[in-house]
């Protein structure tokens, strides 16, 4: 009988992290696509949870909801999960003390972003405590703990004590990623106009953003901005001399008002110098909208030659180009690098991950 691989479907009922989320959903698809023979994928999930991916060798429902179980495993306590190759798209996960080497027990990890490290005030303060406390568990029990970029893993290094147990296995784009045909109504029903840049990023880094949207007389739409934000970037648009009727500030969407945006755009803006996955950078280049971001090791792991990696003040030139004669060799650099991330091909590195071990 093969190895069965269980992985940690957390968020089926109570979304806590949208892009982690899909993300678990997908790279678990994928691992059912891409088991070697005679292999097999399990789900663990909290209570009230419908796994809907085909092919699920099994499903295991433990006996409390999502909440619940995060302050559970938080303390050490995994009861009812039992052992065997486990592996979570989160930190979310049984990181308990086990033997690998006698049991075949493997728990290996995912840490997205170090924002509760880097930028601890973009997040709640139960945020922070509790990836923070659950990093320091995967510093004591995890077998691995895989981070999407080979700067994140630098910076993880710098912070944890988890030595060679770092490994790298990059994410991709939504595999609902697909400009849907009522995209031109979905732009309408958001009041988007016909001309526009997409802009992401922090207060303190949009200005740039702004200002080149401002010089290139496009408007600009803000995504993933946090809930209560509207009025303070409005402000900060104007300042940038960008009219606040020509800043259309958006908070989470969902893939199918995403899709549709970047269909639209003129081009895309990554004003922040990331700790994270780029998960918009990846889905502009995926729809071939040219991509421009900050300077960064995130961004240069992730973008490589697919877009313009700039500084802050090159933004607006940048743009400008982008917006002109380098539009269409940087839509067609950024969908040749997006490529080079799939689900499937994460997938197999994960098997490749918990053969390895």
């Amino acid at each position: 009988m093969g190895a069965r691989l269980r992985v940690v479907l957390d968020q089926l009922v109570h979304v806590a992290d949208a892009d982690h989320a899909a993300a678990a959903l997908d790279l678990a698809a994928g691992l059912v696509e891409t088991a070697p023979s005679g292999c097999g994928v399990e789900a663990i999930v909290p209570s009230g949870s419908t796994v809907s991916i085909a092919g699920m060798a099994d499903v295991r429902t433990l006996g409390l909801a999502r909440r619940e179980l995060a302050a559970s495993w938080q303390m050490g306590l995994a009861p009812g999960v039992g052992g065997g190759l486990i592996h979570s798209a989160s930190l979310m996960a049984p990181l308990v003390r086990h033997d690998r080497v006698h049991d075949n027990d493997q728990t290996t990890v995912t840490l997205w972003d170090l924002r509760a490290w880097a930028a601890p005030e973009t997040l709640s303060k139960s945020t922070v405590v509790w990836q923070r406390g659950m990093l320091r568990r995967a510093v004591k029990h995890a077998d691995a703990v895989v981070v999407p970029s080979h700067a994140v893993a630098e910076r993880l290094a710098a912070l944890s004590k988890l030595g060679d147990r770092i490994r790298v296995i990059p994410g991709a784009a939504p595999r609902a990623l697909v400009v849907p045909l009522d995209a031109s109504a979905r732009r309408a029903a958001l009041s988007l106009p016909a001309r526009y840049i997409v802009l992401t990023g922090t207060a303190s880094s949009l200005t740039a953003g702004f200002a080149a949207a401002a010089a290139v007389d496009a408007d600009a739409v803000v995504l993933d901005a946090p809930e209560g934000s509207e009025p303070r970037l409005a402000e900060l648009a104007a300042a940038a001399g960008l009219p606040e009727s020509r800043a259309h500030i958006r908070g989470a969407l969902p893939v199918e008002d995403r899709a549709a945006i970047f269909a639209g755009a003129a081009a895309f803006v990554a004003t922040a110098d990331e700790t994270a996955w780029p998960w918009r950078v990846v889905e502009a280049m995926t729809l071939g909208v040219p991509v421009i971001a900050v300077a960064s090791g995130v961004h240069r792991d992730v973008i490589a030659d697919g877009g313009a990696v700039v500084d802050e003040s090159e933004i607006p030139d940048a743009v400008a180009d982008a917006l002109g004669s380098g539009a269409r060799r940087l839509s067609v650099l950024g969908a040749d690098r997006s490529r080079s991330f799939s689900w499937a091909g994460s997938a197999e590195r994960v098997w490749g991950l918990h053969a390895d071990l």
